[in-house]
């Protein structure tokens, strides 16, 4: 379970052009299943998930992961957290130009440092499991949005993480590919994954498969 008590996130506090992005927000989140924070842009969605995911720290309140206190961890074991619980999709994918696509879905894996045969093995189990394994050695521009798209999913399913957090992965696809990253997502909560996005889209919040859905405007969960 997630838990969040009282967390506001604010930028630039104190001066000319402070933001508060999130606001009083208290939520308890399930780690199975797929929840949606549904918004307008602006609303505070990614700032939500970046301190749920431990990309950023709330300027106030808690944030706790089964019991564990995730918001007050010194930087290095927040660090540490991160790597071994969430995997992140990103709204435009991030895939590095000038890597191959296998070299991307490493990438993250490195600070753990695995054994090398053992890491291109998972990430070749990954690339042929989402029938990207003849891309392997393509540079990431060369790569089609859909294939850009699942080896979005590869990369973030390198550390085999507990929860997948993504950041309104259909922003920038077609319908036809949002509907595809809706049942990639979907094959992959039947499998035990939590999943966690972030959207506007009907095709994400009204999906069949969706658990829940938190509303959030101004900062504010209004649900």
């Amino acid at each position: 379970m997630i838990q969040l008590d009282r967390v506001d996130k604010v930028y630039n506090q104190g001066r000319h052009n402070e933001v508060w992005a999130v606001r009083d927000v208290s939520l308890e989140l399930a780690t199975r299943g797929i929840t949606v924070i549904k918004g307008p842009s602006g609303s505070g969605k990614t700032s939500l998930l970046a301190m749920i995911g431990c990309l950023a720290r709330p300027t106030r309140g808690r944030i706790h992961l089964d019991g564990q206190l995730l918001s007050g961890l010194p930087e290095r074991f927040m660090t540490r957290v991160r790597r071994a619980t969430f995997g992140f999709i990103f709204q435009r994918f991030n895939l590095i130009r000038g890597l191959t696509l296998i070299e991307n879905v490493m990438l993250p894996a490195y600070p753990l440092a695995p054994d090398p045969r053992e890491l291109h093995e998972r990430a070749m189990r990954l690339l042929r499991q989402f029938r990207l394994q003849a891309r392997a050695n393509n540079k990431a521009e060369w790569l089609s949005g859909g294939e850009a798209q699942r080896a979005a999913i590869c990369r973030a399913l390198i550390n085999q993480p507990r929860i997948l957090i993504a950041d309104e992965p259909t922003a920038n696809l077609d319908s036809h590919l949002a509907s595809e990253l809706m049942e990639l997502i979907t094959q992959l909560a039947e499998r035990g994954s939590g999943i966690l996005i972030s959207s506007h889209d009907p095709l994400v919040f009204e999906h069949e498969r969706v658990a829940r859905v938190v509303q959030l405007r101004d900062g504010r969960v209004c649900d």
